[in-house]
């Protein structure tokens, strides 16, 4: 279903666009609520500056709070030695679970001057005209548009093998096949950073959910629960991808961790998503959410089994899968895994990145990884729920170059 899924996904991105926005006059243009969560970032705080004041908005307009947790001595420190200017907030958020990034994002929502909202991370640095081309979405919309998602990528791309293909994943997730879920009116898994929300809207949602480690994707889930909906826009933020092997894993580890949540907390009323979404919202429910932790889980389970026929030929497997079941077993795992490498190698085609294609095909690799990050997470889902493992930022060669 996963393979068939995909490529129905793949047909309709190949027919969509995303649609292109018109700049608005001054006085059209929104106050602007910007988020920044800051957890030990101290090192990231003066290029973080930086990316918000390149941004093409008028200072004005914009309500920028920076999120700092109350015990952080270090990144306070270095915030309070830029000397910032008034559009900018410095709210410290009480130290007491749970220390969470969206904890601490309610506590900004609590604040908000903005019609809009948008979350941006520490090593953020999103295209100038992004929140231009976010109020004119909003601004051109029915009043059904809840958040638009602008697409996210790395400055850091050509670093290693892991950043090469992380940038491969998140090509494929944001020009491929989040633009597809949008045409089909499916829930969206949101990414984390670079979301835009109407703030009324964002306030009957009920603000993020504290406790979850991948807020981002539970919001998405609720925004359309409530019959609301996500537009993709055509603007992308850089961040810095993960180019440290422990460091990946620590943070995909909560991603799966979060996912898995999510599906949990979802699914105890699955016909709320049927009745917002249909059929069709709830498969992607499936197939995105609870898919993604679960693919991981199988996939070394799937492939260890397929070796033990290939090398033994036993009589156990056999049984397990008598006649030809287990010939057409065979052809689905390699013609399915073969399926997900060709997409990987198509994925950073949209953006002409031809040089990064040839390392989809070591894609596998990258899998057996993510496999070990979602055990990991299935580990904590029971002993650590909510714990939210911290992922080091500002480590990349290129950090202060881009």
């Amino acid at each position: 279903f996963a393979v068939i899924y995909r490529f129905f996904l793949l047909i309709i991105s190949l027919n969509s666009k995303t649609p292109k926005t018109k700049p608005l006059s001054p006085d059209q243009l929104p106050t602007v609520t910007i988020l920044v969560p800051l957890y030990d970032e101290a090192k990231s705080v003066s290029r973080l500056l930086r990316s918000l004041r390149a941004l093409d908005y008028p200072q004005e307009k914009l309500d920028i709070k920076l999120l700092l947790e109350g015990d952080d001595r270090n990144t306070i420190e270095e915030v309070r030695r830029h000397k910032l200017d008034d559009h900018f907030d410095v709210l410290l958020i009480p130290p007491c679970p749970p220390r969470t990034k969206p904890k601490a994002c309610n506590f900004g929502l609590r604040l908000a001057r903005g019609d809009l909202i948008v979350i941006y991370d520490a090593e953020d640095r999103p295209e100038p005209d992004q929140i231009q081309k976010a109020a004119s979405a909003f601004h051109k919309a029915d009043d059904d548009l809840a958040c638009v998602q602008a697409k996210l990528n790395y400055y850091n791309k050509h670093e290693n093998w892991l950043t090469r293909l992380f940038t491969l994943e998140y090509s494929l997730w944001f020009d491929w096949l989040l633009p597809a879920l949008q045409e089909l009116r499916a829930p969206i898994p949101l990414g984390g950073t670079s979301n835009f929300f109407r703030t009324d809207k964002l306030i009957e949602i009920g603000g993020w959910d504290p406790y979850n480690v991948t807020e981002d994707a539970d919001i998405g889930i609720r925004i359309s629960k409530l019959g609301y909906r996500v537009e993709i826009i055509d603007s992308t933020t850089f961040e810095e991808a993960n180019c440290r092997l422990g460091n990946w894993v620590r943070q995909r580890s909560r991603w799966m961790k979060g996912y898995l949540q999510t599906w949990l907390v979802h699914m105890r009323k699955p016909h709320e998503i049927i009745r917002s979404s249909g059929w069709g919202g709830f498969l992607s429910l499936q197939l995105f959410v609870a898919g993604n932790i679960f693919s991981a889980i199988i996939n070394p389970v799937l492939w260890t089994t397929t070796l033990i026929w290939l090398f033994t030929r036993t009589d156990a497997i056999a049984a397990a899968f008598p006649g030809p079941l287990l010939d057409l077993n065979m052809i689905a795992l390699v013609a399915g895994n073969s399926f997900f490498v060709a997409l990987s190698v198509i994925a950073p085609l949209r953006r002409g990145w031809f040089g990064l294609a040839a390392y989809g095909l070591t894609a596998p690799i990258y899998w057996l990884l993510t496999s070990i990050a979602a055990y990991k997470a299935l580990w904590q889902i029971v002993l650590r729920p909510h714990y939210w493992e911290k992922t080091e930022h500002a480590i990349s060669k290129s950090f202060d170059r881009e």
